[in-house]
């Protein structure tokens, strides 16, 4: 039994950890090196993360800075971010990259909140499958003999307690989240 609970726990902890990437990859009007984790740079026939062709960093709350390690790569990382999905237009100016984010305006402040809850209820939903998935096995385990009446409801007890503490973290993660989009 505590295996099957080891592994719910190690299941949702992932489900949770996925929503704070797509979280991370949510432009909110402030400058964040996670917006390019998708853009890949074709770079001498294979497709290259820009993180490892160059220097990211955020120079200021809105400007991202690209600075390729090679400046021969510059036009290439250009291109990959314009016809990347990030909606972003690079300036070059021969050395660096710059991005600047533009300020969000309050209606698509509000349908990325909505987004974000959309993400946060898809993250509850996986981690109730996750508990639901548990208690079938736990009561297949009774149906073979490997455990208990009581075993079955202690069992059902513990998922049910895992997934609240999931639950209640998914909330924490959205709600921080959505502060920040409303606050810029």
């Amino acid at each position: 039994m505590q295996t099957q609970l080891k592994k719910a726990g190690e299941s949702m902890d992932r489900r949770l950890e996925h929503m704070r990437t797509e979280f991370s990859e949510i432009r909110a009007g402030r400058a964040n090196p996670a917006v390019l984790d998708k853009v890949k740079v074709d770079y001498y026939g294979a497709p290259t993360p820009v993180n490892q062709l160059a220097a990211v960093s955020v120079t200021e709350a809105r400007t991202l800075t690209i600075q390729p390690w090679d400046a021969s790569v510059l036009r290439q990382i250009e291109k990959a971010i314009q016809t990347s999905d990030i909606g972003i237009n690079p300036q070059n100016d021969g050395k660096i990259i710059r991005l600047i984010f533009p300020p969000l305006t309050e209606d698509r402040r509000k349908e990325i909140v909505k987004d974000v809850q959309k993400i946060a209820e898809e993250t509850k939903i996986q981690i109730r499958n996750v508990r639901r998935e548990l208690i079938d096995k736990l009561k297949a385990m009774k149906k073979d003999g490997e455990l208990t009446e009581d075993d079955l409801k202690q069992g059902e007890k513990k998922a049910q307690d895992l997934t609240d503490k999931y639950v209640k973290e998914v909330e924490s993660v959205s709600a921080v989240k959505q502060k920040e989009i409303l606050e810029m």
